[in-house]
């Protein structure tokens, strides 16, 4: 049996876009950069890839509630292919990264976690009772992937 689930670690390259789907549930995608650094005949070379992410739900709002460009995340999901006709017509084929679980890397930084009350909402959407963003990082609390198209 195959399993599909990726890990990655790097930074946000746009800050997170959060949308609502018409029964209201929350979506945050944003993109991140993965670098890596190796050595050829004692030269340094560096590759960075760059992959666009999905967060469902609560997972979603808490994501653009708390990260910025910039911040050093770790992101674990599957892998989902997608397609799309491009502008000029052509067939085109993408692979997304859908979120399971997020958080900030704690190599170079700190954070301090907020806990965010459970909702009765159980499509994400936006919630009354949850606290403002105060530069901290709630709890997440991801719901799982029902097909339902973000647009």
């Amino acid at each position: 049996m195959a399993d599909n689930s990726i890990t990655l670690v790097g930074n946000l390259t746009r800050d997170p876009e959060i949308r609502f789907t018409a029964t209201g549930r929350a979506v945050a995608s944003f993109g991140i950069a993965v670098g890596r650094r190796y050595q050829v005949n004692g030269e340094w070379q560096e590759q960075t890839s760059y992959f666009n992410v999905t967060a469902w739900g609560q997972l979603g709002e808490n994501a653009a509630a708390t990260f910025t460009k910039g911040t050093r995340v770790v992101v674990t999901g599957r892998l989902e292919q997608r397609e799309y006709t491009s502008r000029e017509g052509e067939k085109r084929t993408a692979i997304d990264v859908i979120a399971d679980e997020l958080g900030p890397s704690l190599r170079w930084a700190t954070a301090t976690v907020v806990r965010t009350p459970k909702t009765d909402n159980p499509g994400g959407g936006a919630s009354n009772n949850r606290p403002a963003n105060s530069g901290t990082n709630p709890g997440t609390e991801a719901t799982p992937f029902d097909g339902e198209e973000p647009f």
